[in-house]
């Protein structure tokens, strides 16, 4: 009795570990394939899937901690904050493109958090542009046909996976026209 118990626990075992590595290799159906990208996360450098965002209105953003557009990073994150609920998230992710940051994914975490509070999902710091770029914004840029022209660049993705719009640097995340285009994505119902 206790050797069939046991071959019926080790088999479900192997069942079970099957199915989960067979799901996280999986690409899922309703995944659109600008989010079928995996990056790891600022604070702890544990891999995320951006799948986990598909169905919501998504806002992509370069940023960095020594640049002029720096305190959008508060904006960024009220923006975050206001609509989450409804459906929006902001995705920050740091590059020094630009020779604005320069400090470890660690100083980077603590400055954002300490310095703005941002609570929004920021990755590690990687390239946004030129051969380098990492595979989100080489995307983005095919899409949209344009790439970050300087911190702070902006892409609105609309619940089906769809880039909407890129926005420069100069878009606050205040502007008027911006929210309203935000407004107007989050309006539309998930599948």
């Amino acid at each position: 009795m206790r050797s069939s118990i046991r071959t019926c626990l080790l088999t479900l075992i192997f069942c079970c570990a099957a199915a989960t590595a067979s799901a996280q290799n999986a690409t899922p159906s309703s995944c659109p394939a600008i989010l079928q990208h995996t990056f790891a996360r600022l604070q702890d450098e544990k891999p995320q899937a951006l799948c986990q965002y598909a169905g919501k209105v998504v806002l992509v953003v370069n940023t960095a901690s020594f640049c002029g557009f720096t305190p959008q990073y508060k904006g960024l994150e009220a923006l975050d904050q206001k609509y989450r609920s409804r459906g929006l998230v902001v995705l920050g992710f740091p590059s020094n493109d630009f020779a604005q940051e320069s400090g470890s994914n660690k100083e980077i975490a603590d400055f954002c958090e300490s310095t703005f509070g941002v609570k929004f999902p920021m990755f590690t710091k990687s390239s946004v542009r030129g051969p380098d770029a990492n595979p989100l914004f080489k995307e983005l840029a095919q899409v949209s046909g344009t790439t970050p022209k300087w911190n702070f660049y902006k892409y609105l993705i609309a619940r089906d996976g769809k880039v909407v719009e890129s926005y420069s640097s100069l878009t606050s995340p205040d502007d008027r026209g911006f929210v309203r285009d935000v407004e107007k994505q989050l309006a539309v119902s998930p599948n």
